[in-house]
């Protein structure tokens, strides 16, 4: 019999949660429209109106705040679709890095070698955006920096560190359900009372006129349920077992490979990801090579897989091209068990040893 696969590659989808799998098997069977008064109608808008309370519980808003979304990348375009002007950095998300370039007066801002994001280029009164944890690297930013800043991007950061989005001092905060073991498909745009966000053509006045359109009842539940999960998997420390396999991985890819070196290493990272350049071992190749194995990681952003450019976020951090090439993600989970972290740096580090002995033939 083969060995079960191991999933590695939490960052760019996380397995459902059974919470989440259980509210939306439930909402299934709310058969009214959330818009509608009759019972059936205020069943499935109560089912809403409990995931938003969920939801608000884990970014640290009000309920009302909330907005859900097809997903982040609608809440990226619904703040950021238009602006004249807007300061970013090249780490940022593709969602968000393709409507920032798109502006009449983009400013780039400058990334320091431990990836931290210099707030404090961009020209005075821009709005600013900001990654809170960047999915290649794990690195992350200070959550309350100098205004104004307009969009903050919580995707990889929810339920991995705790979010105060009352104390962040920015106009919105965006949310992805994957990422937290919620259905795909489905996020939230959390948008500061009063802001004023433009959310485009009106529709039938869902979303407290915020959204057009009716709401998808299962994904939301699902949502919601899994922002609960996450919220509690935090509060009880899970991730502090998730980062010390996290460092094992690292130490042992280390010893195995004395020249590997893991960008942003030196700050503030998710406690649940790697990232490890191997010179002349292009991340694409390992990746096959561990999917071979029975390893399932990435050699970066999942939005950007298939693309042969080089890493934007790690160029950004002073990688050269051919170098950023060789990058290869890890990224697990509260279920990522250490005989699974054991065998794939055991299964690395064997993959390397036969590289170099093929090299030296």
């Amino acid at each position: 019999m083969s060995a079960p696969r191991v999933y590695l590659d939490w960052n760019a989808s996380a397995p459902l949660r059974p919470e989440a799998r259980a509210a939306m098997l439930a909402a299934l069977d709310l058969v009214g429209n959330p818009s509608s008064v009759h019972a059936e109608g205020r069943a499935a808008r109560a089912a809403i109106e409990r995931a938003r309370r969920q939801v608000a519980a884990l970014a640290g808003c009000a309920p009302e705040e909330v907005v859900f979304t097809s997903g982040a990348t609608e809440a990226a375009r619904i703040m950021l679709r238009g602006r004249r002007a807007l300061a970013f950095a090249d780490v940022e998300h593709d969602s968000v890095h393709a409507e920032a370039v798109a502006c009449a007066a983009p400013a780039r801002l400058g990334v320091e070698a431990g990836g931290r994001v210099r707030l404090e280029d961009a020209p005075e009164g821009a709005p600013a955006t900001l990654q809170l944890a960047n999915s290649e690297t794990g690195v992350m930013q200070p959550a309350a920096r100098r205004a104004p800043l307009l969009l903050c991007d919580a995707t990889q950061a929810a339920g991995k560190t705790a979010l105060d989005f009352a104390a962040m001092g920015a106009r919105a905060l965006m949310l992805s359900a994957h990422k937290i073991g919620g259905p795909k498909g489905v996020g939230a745009l959390i948008v500061r009372a009063g802001a004023g966000v433009d959310f485009g053509p009106a529709g039938g006045g869902q979303e407290l006129r915020r959204r057009p359109g009716t709401e998808n009842v299962p994904g939301i539940a699902g949502f919601g349920a899994a922002a609960e999960a996450a919220l509690r998997d935090l509060e009880a420390g899970v991730w502090a077992r998730v980062e010390r396999l996290r460092d094992m991985i690292e130490e042992r890819l280390e010893k195995a490979s004395p020249e590997t070196i893991f960008p942003g290493r030196g700050s503030p990272r998710l406690p649940n990801t790697t990232c490890a350049v191997t010179p002349g071992w292009k991340g694409e190749t390992q990746v096959m090579q561990l999917d071979l194995a029975g390893f399932a990681v990435s050699a970066g952003s999942a939005c950007a897989s298939g693309k042969t450019a080089p890493s934007r976020a790690l160029a950004a951090m002073g990688l050269a091209p051919e170098l950023a090439r060789c990058a290869l993600r890890v990224s697990l989970g509260p279920d990522t068990r250490e005989d699974e972290a054991l065998a794939f740096a055991e299964a690395w580090a064997e993959l390397r040893r036969r590289r170099r002995s093929a090299s030296a033939a």
